[in-house]
Parts: structure tokens; C-alpha cells; sequence
């Protein structure tokens, strides 16, 4: 397919190695803006293959990652000034670290890439350097064994690979420590409130079209009556699970994720109650505002458990386990929500 950000091609013995440059153009940054908001972020990536950066040659150093462009971009963009050879795994459009934990950053798929991209023709050593965290994926042991390439990792940022290799490629403590930022939190929001955002807009058609049908009066001041506080419960929902807990993770109390959306659903509840519990004149008003309200913690522990990517103590196992509790209690408890919302229509 046609890449864009191509800058040419580089002559080799191997023959054309596509070019590219450490500077992105606005189709690049356009690109990065619309899948951090979920459009066509399931196909942003890149051709798999060897790319040339500046003029390497035969001792330029062979960095390796993945073909989720948003990586590759990063990459290429730390590299300013310099000459490399960039050999870009298929990881499905994946990130390296979720990658590495598929297994399709892994050890197969990158010997089968040295051998395809006619590398060992190319560079005069036999070094490769993989991002810190593929090493879940890669074993460098099998790697040598198999292609005569011997790994090294190096740091887990891309702009730190420039000082690592001056520095005869030894990493710095800060170098290996992989830290979770405001910025780089809220960078996940977007996709997130999308992705959340959508499923919310259908319960929330489906809590006003039963509402109008199922409510005391006509069909449109039912409607009118019952969007707000279902508007309402759902957007703080969203608001905490998607916003608050990525924003305030490392302040929030307890280790599983859910019990982190849980906590600052509080908040979300208070606010809610605050502006419609005094609209609870009856039993079946009674029962429709707690049911609304139970849909907040429920769906804010959910959208949280998405945010385990985002710290640095989570594990597979892990993420596994609290699924096994998280989950039935928060499908228990929105269930119980939507039921007392319903029993609002038949208590008087």
C-alpha cells in the first residue's frame, strides 16, 4: 500500500530500502490526532519490512520496533541527525509492550524479519537493539541461536536511545524506568471517552425510549421528564471511569482498578443525587433515582479496569484476577440499577 511519510528510497545491495525522515508532516500528526481518538486507530500502522533514516550504512545501528505508526513516528522523530536502520516488526498494528505480551513482538516474527529484510547483507556487525519493553516477547538466546544477531535492549524512551548510544550503549537507571506521567495519561482519554462514549449513547436511547413508553404521561414529556437524570448519571459515569481515574491514578486509593473507579465514583454520585435526589417525591421516583445512581459505580470500576495498561505494577495475571471478582460486580450492580430504574414505573 502507498505510505506517505515515506521520503524515498535508499540504493543498498539489497536492493530499494524506503526513506524516511525524523520529522513528521501534518498528514503524520493529523494521523496520530485521529487515532488518539479511536478513527481508524485499528489500522494505523505501517508496512512491516527495513526502513533507512538519514544515510546508513554498514556500522549504523539496527533499531527495532513495532508497525503501530504511532510508535514508529515516535521513533523515527528522537533519531534527528542520525543515520539507522529501523526494522519494523508485524505486531498488528499493536504497540511493543501489548505486543510483546501477544507474543507478536516475539522472537519468531523478528528472526523471520532479519531473514526477509536480507539484513546480514547489509550491516557490517551483528547487533541488534529492541526496545526495553519487548523483552517479554524476545528470547535474545534464541535470536542469536537462529540468526547470528545478538540483542541488546536499550532504554524504554525513544529520545533516550541517542545518549544511550553515546554513552557506548549502557542505560542509565532513569533509562529503564518506565513512569506514567499526567501527560502521558491524559493522552489515553480520548479513545476512551469514544469508545465508552458510544455504548453509553445506546443505554442511554434505550433508558429514554422505555421511559416514554413505560412513564405516566405521553410519549414526549415522558421522554423530556426521564433524559435528564439518565443523561446525567451516565455522562458523570463516563466522566469517572474515563477522565477522573487516568487523571488521578497514582493518588487513588488501592491497587485493582475497578476499586480505583469505585472510589471516585463517589463523587459522581454525590453530584448526581445532589441535583436530582429532591426530585424523589414517591416510591417509584425513589426507585428510579437509586437505580440510575447504581449505574454510576458500576460503570465507573468498568471504565476503569481499561486503564491497567496504564501504570507499571499491573501483570497479566493480575489484570486476570480482578477481572474474575471485578466483573460480576459490576454487571451485578448495573443490572440491579436498570431493575429498580424499571420498578420505578410500577410503584406507586
Amino acid at each position: 500500500m502507498t505510505q506517505k511519510f515515506l521520503s524515498g528510497a535508499l540504493e543498498t545491495k539489497v536492493g530499494k530500502v524506503p526513506l524516511v525522515s525524523s520529522s513528521l508532516t501534518r498528514d503524520d500528526v493529523t494521523g496520530a490526532w485521529r487515532a488518539r481518538w479511536g478513527i481508524g486507530r485499528m489500522t494505523y500502522s505501517i508496512d512491516p519490512g527495513l526502513y533507512a533514516l538519514g544515510n546508513p550504512g554498514g556500522s549504523s545501528p539496527v533499531l527495532v520496533t513495532a508497525n503501530y505508526k504511532l510508535t514508529f513516528d515516535r521513533l523515527r522523530q528522537a533519531l534527528t541527525g542520525g543515520d539507522f536502520w529501523i526494522l519494523v516488526l508485524d505486531t498488528k498494528g499493536i504497540n511493543v509492550w501489548c505486543a510483546a505480551g501477544k507474543g507478536t513482538f516475539g522472537t519468531e516474527e523478528l528472526v523471520e524479519r532479519i531473514e526477509k529484510s536480507g539484513l546480514a547483507r547489509l550491516v557490517d556487525h551483528r547487533e541488534l537493539i529492541l526496545p526495553q519493553l519487548g523483552a517479554p516477547g524476545v528470547a535474545a538466546h534464541l535470536v542469536k541461536q537462529l540468526s547470528g544477531f545478538r540483542v541488546v535492549y536499550g532504554p524504554v524512551r525513544g529520545e533516550d536511545i541517542k545518549p544511550f548510544l553515546a554513552a557506548g550503549k549502557k542505560a542509565t537507571g532513569e533509562m529503564r524506568r518506565k513512569n506514567f506521567p499526567l501527560t502521558e495519561r491524559f493522552a489515553l482519554i480520548p479513545i476512551e471517552l469514544v469508545a465508552g462514549g458510544k455504548a453509553l449513547f445506546f443505554l442511554f436511547l434505550a433508558l429514554v425510549l422505555l421511559g416514554g413508553f413505560l412513564g405516566g404521561q405521553a410519549f414526549w414529556p415522558n421522554v423530556l421528564r426521564h433524559a435528564p437524570p439518565a443523561g446525567s448519571a451516565l455522562g458523570l459515569s463516563l466522566f469517572m471511569g474515563a477522565v477522573l481515574v487516568p487523571v488521578l491514578l497514582p493518588w487513588l486509593p488501592g491497587r485493582a482498578f475497578s476499586a480505583k473507579g469505585l472510589s471516585v465514583s463517589i463523587f459522581g454520585l454525590v453530584v448526581f443525587l445532589a441535583g436530582f435526589g429532591q426530585e424523589a417525591r414517591t416510591a417509584g421516583d425513589l426507585f428510579t433515582i437509586l437505580g440510575l445512581a447504581l449505574l454510576i459505580p458500576a460503570i465507573a470500576a468498568f471504565l476503569a479496569m481499561n486503564f491497567t495498561g496504564a501504570s507499571t505494577y499491573t501483570s497479566l495475571s493480575g489484570v486476570k484476577r480482578e477481572m474474575r471478582f471485578a466483573l460480576p460486580l459490576e454487571i451485578g450492580g448495573g443490572f440491579l440499577g436498570v431493575v429498580l430504574w424499571l420498578g420505578g414505573f410500577f410503584v406507586s
